[in-house]
């Protein structure tokens, strides 16, 4: 790799620092290329990205970011997974975790708070931005609906007021 090409990556790699909500740090080796290909997929679909660089370099990137803290993780082979949601990187590589046991969270960062790998899959089990999202969405219709079935309750008692009264004197 050249200057040019390694001062590239880290300036992309500072600006992922800097704009990612989470970033977790885990170790590779022994993954086959089908297992990366499936990793880079399942952070893809989350909205995240997989990145794989020399640590050197990782560490450079770190530096003027609130990540500062991760530099001590960047030892041996290691992957970086990072998302704009706070919880959809540590999701993925957690449940990749429980698949491939080559794969191992080392831990991570969620703005200037260090996350060891217990952090990482508390982090993990918290609902992700959308299901956020839906649970108020649910929470804002549920008066709507609760309103409606109010307002039609009336006319419903009434109508079934009469109705008995008719089959009564269809009785009598």
């Amino acid at each position: 790799m050249e200057r040019a090409e390694k001062r590239e990556l880290v300036a992309t790699l500072n600006v992922q620092f800097k704009l990612n909500g989470s970033v977790v740090v885990a170790k590779y080796a022994g993954l086959t290329v089908a297992n990366m290909t499936a990793l880079r997929g399942k952070v893809r679909a989350a909205g995240g990205t997989v990145k794989v660089a020399k640590n050197r370099l990782a560490k450079l990137a770190l530096v003027g970011t609130e990540l500062e803290h991760m530099a001590h993780l960047f030892k041996g082979p290691t992957v970086i997974l990072s998302s704009k949601d706070p919880v959809a990187a540590s999701k993925v590589a957690t449940d990749f975790a429980k698949t491939n046991d080559k794969f191992v969270i080392l831990g991570g960062g969620l703005g200037k708070q260090a996350l060891d790998v217990n952090g990482v899959k508390a982090l993990a089990e918290l609902p992700s931005l959308d299901e956020l999202r839906a649970k108020i969405v649910g929470i804002i219709n549920q008066p709507a609906s609760k309103l409606a079935s109010v307002v039609a309750a009336p006319g419903g008692a009434l109508a079934r007021v009469i109705k008995a009264r008719a089959d009564k004197e269809q009785a009598a």
